[in-house]
């Protein structure tokens, strides 16, 4: 099922540091959203609490026409919130192939199974395999995370969110520390995700993620300063304020 994101007055404070004051944010089905801000702008403590990591003080999360707010992260995980983070966690020690198999398992009737070997499974595996293909990582299937490349660890970090059949997709920096090279193969790999998907990302680099974006949120200090259209918030005053300080 696609399903919209819509965040009403959402509150969260560490002792005395609020870090979201009542932040509100709306992405249609399948919309392309970019979330912008500098350092310390509580980007990714709101993708905490969209996922479910972290618990809002106040405000609303609603997930299609479903009220989220105080679902566990495991309960979003199962209506389809998925999400990518700014510091790579995977298994390192594992093949590629066990990461996306335990990935397919998050959202599969077989993680109850109390019989047989997942890893043995070949219907596990013809999937999992599908998933690298996608990401073009099939021929490494059976190489060590920890043997590849930076890149080809965030292009699995996708593959793994993908491979939950998310209808949210929360993407926390996907092209940070990438070559030119490597930003160009993620972009590449992130522009050919279905629209089925709804997707919000965080980033700085701006050229491509302006590219990337339908409409965009500029947070600064824990709220929404200016939110709109690619165009409208490039052409607003405030975002060259935040960026440029002028």
């Amino acid at each position: 099922m696609n399903a919209g994101l819509r965040v009403e007055g959402l509150c969260k404070s560490f002792g005395g540091l609020q870090v979201t004051r009542a932040v509100d944010l709306d992405v249609a089905a399948g919309e392309r959203h970019l979330l912008i801000g500098p350092n310390g702008a509580g980007k990714t403590t709101l993708f905490n609490l969209i996922a479910g990591d972290l618990r809002a003080d106040s405000g609303r999360i609603r997930l299609g026409t479903v009220d989220v707010t105080r679902e566990s992260t495991a309960h979003r995980a199962q209506r389809g919130v998925a999400r990518t983070y700014q510091i790579v966690t995977l298994f390192g020690r594992d093949p590629l192939l066990h990461n996306v198999k335990l990935a397919l398992l998050g959202r599969s009737p077989m993680r109850w199974r109390q019989w047989g070997d997942f890893a043995t499974d070949a219907g596990l595996r013809e999937r999992a395999l599908a998933v690298l293909e996608s990401v073009g990582l099939d021929a490494k299937a059976d190489l060590p995370l920890e043997q590849t490349s930076y890149g080809e660890k965030r292009r699995l970090e996708i593959a793994m969110a993908l491979a939950q059949s998310p209808s949210l997709l929360l993407l926390d920096e996907p092209l940070a520390g990438l070559s030119s090279s490597e930003r160009t193969t993620v972009t590449d790999l992130l522009a050919g995700i279905p629209r089925e998907i709804t997707i919000v990302m965080i980033e700085h680099d701006m050229q491509a993620a302006l590219a990337f974006a339908d409409r965009i949120t500029v947070l600064h200090n824990g709220e929404v300063i200016v939110a709109g259209t690619r165009e409208e918030v490039v052409r607003d005053p405030r975002t060259r304020e935040i960026y440029l300080g002028h």
